[in-house]
């Protein structure tokens, strides 16, 4: 089953996002990623959901999420026409006899070192899931020790806003 992402924008109300990921839920959908946060227009926030599903149950999904009364505007970000990138903070053992080969995969993925101990260093990066996969997969010798991801963001391409939509009517 194909990954779809979908940009929601919603009225910022408590409980939004617990009846949003409820409707996928009730159909057995998994979410595979999930970020929610603010936009440019106060009151109004962006949720970014990832589901594996085929086309036709999401179609139902998304004519329930319409019906949602703090639910604004839904669009589906197709890869090749949005901008999507995961951000990942990644903890991996870096003492003495390994931390210069560390750096130097470091450098190469243009991520950042943000907090830096004796035996391991945090390290930032931002990218594509291919990106960040590739990443991990390189640092994997040196023993990651811990590792936290944000979901997807994910943005129309292009000039076009889907808040600018919404509020010219």
């Amino acid at each position: 089953m194909p990954n779809h992402v979908l940009s929601l924008l919603v009225e910022d109300k408590p409980g939004l996002l617990t009846r949003v990921a409820g409707l996928f839920a009730r159909r057995g959908f998994n979410i595979a990623s999930l970020a929610v946060g603010v936009t440019e227009v106060r009151g109004l926030s962006r949720i970014t959901v990832v589901v594996d599903v085929e086309e036709q149950p999401l179609e139902q999904v998304t004519k329930q999420l319409n019906k949602l009364v703090n639910v604004i505007k839904i669009v589906e970000l197709e890869p090749q026409a949005s901008v999507q990138r995961e951000h990942v903070l990644i903890k991996v053992r870096a003492d003495n006899a390994n931390r210069s080969n560390v750096l130097e995969v470091v450098n190469l993925f243009r991520a950042s070192v943000v907090d830096y101990a004796p035996d391991a260093l945090v390290v930032e990066v931002t990218g594509d899931q291919g990106k960040i996969e590739a990443f991990l997969h390189a640092l994997e010798p040196f023993g990651i020790k811990e590792l936290a991801q944000s979901g997807l963001l994910a943005i129309g391409r292009g000039g076009k806003s889907i808040t600018e939509r919404v509020l010219r009517g």
